[in-house]
């Protein structure tokens, strides 16, 4: 009897370690955890803000520290990193018509709703590349998540946040554009590009983009 109680026991304890170890694989390769790898490694730190297109496998992210922001795209198989002098802005985009824009030498365009989209909620950002000139983001409908927005007034939310980040960047970052070198595309590992060293934001822009 107590022979078969071990086994039992055995049985369970293995069956709990099973468990725990396919929870913890599923999380490792969850589409949230896999971006947010790729971003520390693109910027090679921590990112200060992040956006994911939940369910389609994209997102961005800016470090303030590398004066760098990433593109994300194939749940991190690929990606592009950017100096952040060559963002030229961004667009939110609800059902096919911009409601909100932020971009090098224009003056904002603040969003004038919060709702209403019924299709669609997009966030497309701008750059100074040729080859690679913008990224877009569906924000909305997304795939139900940790963190996915569940109506279209949460997405619109959150891209409307990234419209201020950017702004914000755009003016510390103005100037006369330059084309620059193609940025590098990446798959998996990072491709470092040199940037000017220096303060990118001031205190008071660093409280609005910490949001």
């Amino acid at each position: 009897m107590s022979e078969w109680l071990r086994l039992v026991v055995l049985i369970g304890v293995g069956g709990v370690g099973v468990t725990l170890l396919a929870m913890g694989l599923a999380r490792y390769l969850a589409e949230d955890q896999r971006l947010a790898r790729t971003f520390r490694q693109a910027l090679e730190t921590h990112p200060d803000a992040t956006l994911i297109g939940h369910g389609s496998g994209r997102g961005v992210a800016v470090s303030l520290a590398s004066r760098r922001i990433v593109t994300v795209w194939d749940v991190g198989g690929w990606h592009i990193v950017y100096p952040l002098e060559e963002l030229l802005g961004a667009e939110l985009d609800l059902d096919g018509q911009v409601a909100a824009r932020a971009m090098r030498g224009e003056p904002r365009r603040l969003l004038d709703r919060s709702s209403g989209a019924e299709r669609e909620v997009r966030l497309r950002l701008l750059f100074d590349e040729p080859g690679h000139p913008d990224f877009e983001l569906v924000l909305w409908p997304a795939k139900a998540g940790r963190g996915a927005p569940t109506k279209p007034r949460e997405a619109i939310s959150e891209a409307n946040r990234w419209i201020a980040r950017v702004e914000a960047l755009l003016r510390r970052s103005g100037g006369a554009l330059t084309l620059t070198q193609s940025p590098a595309v990446s798959q998996p590992a990072p491709v470092a590009r040199p940037t000017e060293e220096g303060a990118l934001f001031d205190e008071e822009d660093e409280d609005e983009l910490a949001d």
